[in-house]
């Protein structure tokens, strides 16, 4: 595949002579009854949305989430924010050799270096049930997996290695908080971070374009992980039923209020603590993505994001 700019880079008027990956598409009509397509199209760096107005029939069937299309056209505005004018659109050549993985994001740390940190704090678990338990839900198979996934579909950490930078984060977080509150149990509290998100590698597809799977709309992660984690700890004999709870507990409570979809709010320590964390870890990295990918290049504030009813103030302070 030939070298293309990435999208962020460009400004109005610049041409376009892209692959990109359809994040949305939808057929819609105008008032005066005109039907038109309605796209989403992105690369690694940004998404932009896009019309097509005519001459769409023949490829309507192919212009799906997660499929690639090659684009010529040109960057323009519509309400003060950037949109791609389509001249030409098409599906790329079995010759041209286009991956999919090309076009999703990614997480900018260190893969290896992520990756002997997890091991590392697995390590650090100093009770031999959790370790066994964390141990065994964390095969070879299962963190190829669990590594790759993004946290989410689009607010945070929504690339891939997202989960595995997330969860990291999460625990450095929990073992901070353990150097303040020496009533934590820390091994409960590290396992329960490790944990939490374990069952967003069965809620999230993440192949091609990000979405959520039929699993994952019918149950959610929350479940999912729980039921997965209730599973393993019936492989390991003489498991303390009190500890399974507190675990349970950690995970069914970690996003901290039952209209956020927890079944039970927190109610130890550890759950509290690990609500928290999870909260800064994910807020925070939405917020700085918000920022760093908002489009609205001639202002110091972000678009309006309907995801926190406000905008985002982007002015650097510089050191003088």
């Amino acid at each position: 595949m030939k070298f293309q700019t990435d999208l962020a880079t460009l400004k109005k008027g610049d041409h376009v002579d892209h692959f990109l990956m359809i994040r949305r598409s939808e057929i819609k009509q105008t008032k005066a009854n005109k039907t038109f397509v309605s796209l989403e199209l992105g690369d690694k760096s940004i998404s932009l949305p896009a019309n097509l107005w005519d001459n769409f029939n023949s490829i309507l069937p192919e212009l799906i989430a997660g499929a690639v299309v090659q684009v010529e056209g040109a960057i323009e505005e519509y309400q003060n924010s950037p949109q791609l004018k389509i001249e030409n659109i098409r599906l790329p050549k079995p010759s041209e050799n286009i991956s999919a993985e090309f076009f999703l994001p990614r997480s900018k740390r260190n893969f290896d270096e992520m990756k002997n940190e997890f091991y590392e704090y697995i390590a650090s678990i100093e009770n031999v049930n959790l370790k066994i338990l964390v141990d065994s839900l964390f095969d070879n198979e299962t963190f190829e997996k669990f590594s790759k996934a993004p946290a989410g579909k689009q607010w945070h950490h929504a690339y891939l290695h997202g989960l595995l930078e997330h969860t990291l984060e999460i625990v450095k977080i929990c073992k901070l908080m353990t150097t303040f509150h020496k009533e934590i149990n820390k091994d409960l509290l590290i396992a329960g971070a490790m944990l939490h998100d374990y069952g967003k590698i069965e809620e999230l597809v993440f192949d091609s374009a990000f979405d959520y799977s039929d699993k994952g709309k019918l149950l959610g992660h929350i479940v999912l992980a729980s039921l997965k984690v209730n599973e393993a700890i019936k492989e390991i004999p003489d498991f303390p039923e009190e500890l399974k709870h507190q675990l349970l507990h950690l995970i069914l409570s970690h996003q901290g209020k039952l209209e956020n979809a927890s079944p039970v709010v927190p109610r130890t320590l550890e759950a509290i603590t690990l609500y928290h964390a999870d909260e800064l870890s994910a807020q925070t990295n939405a917020y700085k993505s918000a920022i760093v990918n908002d489009v609205n290049a001639q202002s110091d504030w972000t678009k309006y994001i309907s995801l926190i009813s406000t905008q985002l103030y982007k002015k650097e302070i510089t050191n003088q």
